[in-house]
């Protein structure tokens, strides 16, 4: 994970199952031969790091976070790997990596043209730039965090909270920027379906990331008073199953960019 924010570790892990599907599979689709230099840009707890050092077992793998608490983390996660405290945005590479990995981390960085551009030129010859971000802006989940910031006593204050997470591009617009930076370039989406326990579950998920712009500014009272609105939100956009439980749709998309 990346960005100007204060990540908590242990409210991100709460979904730890529902998390690391979307990095497992991404980083199924990496197929390098011998990789011996890996990044996990974005690394939160370590469980996508820990998805990178067991497929490629032979690589020297890094992790790299903007957050103390999640590298806290990751480093008792996985104590044989080293991990870096640096904020991804002004980040640049020491040396040319064969895999670099980010996984729901890029899209709290802005300028995506120049971003891409840039770590495909930190790729060796045949590396691979694997990453998945949430595409999610348009989904009741984040449609109904906009609706509650504009209709309290702080809207003011989280005018810009929208504008914290970048703008998703297009896949044509990836595979256009990628393509200019010398590299063959695969693109996908998936939609997950996670069926959670109520709509509380839903608020609690999203309290750890993309709700994080909204209520970090607001006082505890303030705080309180904007996911209860959330949550009223939520319970009018997802309908209780049979069994109790509400289906999150959670749509993602896959970039997997190899450098020629």
């Amino acid at each position: 994970m990346a960005g100007k924010v204060d990540w908590d570790a242990n409210q991100y892990l709460r979904f730890e199952d529902e998390r690391t599907r979307p990095p497992l599979d991404l980083i199924q689709r990496v197929r390098l031969a011998d990789p011996q230099r890996c990044i996990d840009l974005g690394c939160g707890p370590g469980n996508s790091t820990e998805l990178v050092a067991t497929r490629f077992p032979n690589a020297v793998v890094e992790g790299l976070d903007s957050s103390p608490d999640m590298l806290e983390k990751a480093r008792k996660r996985l104590p044989q790997l080293s991990f870096t405290l640096a904020d991804l945005e002004s980040w640049s590479a020491d040396g040319r990596y064969d895999l670099i990995f980010a996984n729901a981390a890029l899209q709290w960085i802005p300028d995506h043209p120049a971003l891409f551009a840039r770590l495909a030129r930190s790729l060796a010859p045949g590396g691979a730039l694997a990453v998945q971000m949430p595409n999610n802006l348009s989904e009741p989940s984040h449609v109904s965090m906009d609706e509650a910031a504009a209709e309290g006593p702080w809207a003011g204050r989280l005018a810009n909270a929208r504008a914290s997470k970048a703008v998703i591009g297009s896949f044509s617009d990836y595979r256009r920027w990628l393509m200019a930076a010398g590299c063959e370039v695969d693109i996908w989406q998936t939609t997950y379906v996670h069926a959670l326990a109520g709509h509380d579950a839903i608020v609690e998920w999203f309290k750890s990331t993309g709700l994080k712009p909204y209520i970090d500014p607001l006082p505890a009272g303030e705080r309180e008073a904007f996911l209860a609105l959330y949550r009223e939100k939520i319970a009018a956009a997802y309908p209780i199953e049979p069994d109790g439980k509400v289906l999150l749709r959670f749509p993602r998309l896959f970039i997997l960019a190899v450098r020629r």
